[in-house]
């Protein structure tokens, strides 16, 4: 059984969010800070981790993040706001 992640990503005004599921988190954020990411967080600059969920299983880390993009833009907000109320870039503090 593999373990993997949801997260969200945003630009620097939070103006935009980008939500995936990846079995490493570090990698992958990586990649979206090169430019390597999808097109969408590419072209929107969407570079900064401001949630992420952790799980033991990649199966359950998915159905989150299907549950997720069905969300309201305000339910993701009070989500993030949740763990992260001042919307601050969580790169430095996950690795």
């Amino acid at each position: 059984m593999k373990g993997g992640y949801i997260y969200i990503l945003s630009n620097k005004n939070r103006t935009t969010l980008y939500i995936g599921v990846t079995s490493d988190l570090d990698r992958r954020i990586a990649e979206h800070v090169e430019g390597e990411g999808s097109k969408f967080s590419s072209k929107y600059n969407l570079t900064d981790l401001v949630y992420f969920e952790e799980f033991d299983d990649i199966g359950d880390a998915i159905l989150r993040e299907k549950q997720l993009k069905n969300w309201r833009r305000e339910w993701k907000m009070n989500l993030i706001k949740s763990l992260n109320p001042e919307l601050k870039d969580l790169k430095m503090d996950f690795r």
